[in-house]
């Protein structure tokens, strides 16, 4: 799974396909190093790389008691111009690392220095944890924050795409459901996204059982969507959302309290969580 960014400058995890070698987080990250061949490759989805081009990878350790992955960088990697180019540079590295399950932690490094700071003032004194992708808003000691997916796409190939984003609560601690609570009250308007979610769709509850998330829903119309497609797309907009709280397993939608089958609901929808948000 690899971090590009969108127009909006927003991080897009997607997962690639490439040949396995020895050393394969290295090798992912020389796969989102910029160049010709890869904007060619990834042209039709609308992202493009972060990681600026001629950057080289020079070294990778991993330290197995620690999870800290430090990564070594040439100098090329510094040239960017701006300061939201070097926050998505570093949240990128670090989210496509740790989607290793060896690596909680990155330390930084340019070639082979352990830098105070970057250009823009990114502090590399110590390593990083995943934190904070897409943040919209402000956060403060007295909020708590959700990880929410929406929807974003690229008009011009008509390829879409589910995009992370961090979203401030009031809730005094995370929780599945204020993420759910956000997640139906749609996307901020300043991202230029979208959901999969109907509009008039009212979440009322969810319950955890045994690993599988009762999510309570109504339509605030007379007839709801009889078409399978339209809850197999809002089912992978929550089962992403839902994704980031362990022990998940499985969704399943209630319409009122009652199930799709008491609803008369006669067709098939995927409830496992989805393994990725986007594959290309």
């Amino acid at each position: 799974v690899m971090y590009f960014k969108d127009k909006q400058g927003l991080l897009v995890p997607v997962m690639r396909k490439i040949p396995w070698e020895e050393g394969i987080a290295k090798l992912t990250l020389r796969n989102m190093v910029d160049s010709p061949e890869l904007r060619e490759i990834i042209g039709s989805t609308g992202l493009s790389p972060i990681i600026p081009a001629g950057t080289e990878i020079r070294g990778m350790s991993i330290n197995e008691e620690t999870g800290i992955c430090k990564v070594d960088f040439s100098k090329e990697v510094l040239n960017y111009e701006t300061e939201k180019e070097e926050e998505d540079l570093i949240k990128g590295v670090v989210y496509t690392l740790t989607e290793f399950p060896a690596v909680r932690e990155v330390q930084i490094l340019i070639e082979g220095n352990n830098l105070l700071s970057l250009k823009h003032g990114t502090d590399l004194s110590s390593s990083f944890k995943r934190e904070n992708i897409n943040l919209a808003g402000k956060l403060d000691d007295e909020k708590s924050k959700v990880v929410v997916y929406y929807k974003g796409n690229n008009l011009e190939e008509d390829y879409e795409y589910f995009v992370p984003v961090t979203i401030p609560t009031l809730a005094p601690v995370p929780n599945i459901y204020t993420a759910l609570e956000t997640l139906f009250d749609g996307p901020p308007s300043d991202l230029g996204l979208s959901s999969d979610i109907p509009q008039g769709t009212s979440f009322h509850g969810v319950d955890i059982k045994e690993g599988v998330a009762y999510v309570d829903v109504s339509f605030d119309y007379d007839n709801p969507p009889n078409e399978d497609e339209v809850f197999n797309n809002m089912m992978k907009n929550i089962g992403l959302t839902l994704g980031e709280f362990d022990d998940i397993e499985k969704v399943e939608l209630l319409l009122d309290g009652k199930s799709l089958e008491e609803a008369g609901m006669d067709f098939y929808i995927n409830m496992t969580i989805p393994a990725f948000a986007n594959e290309y």
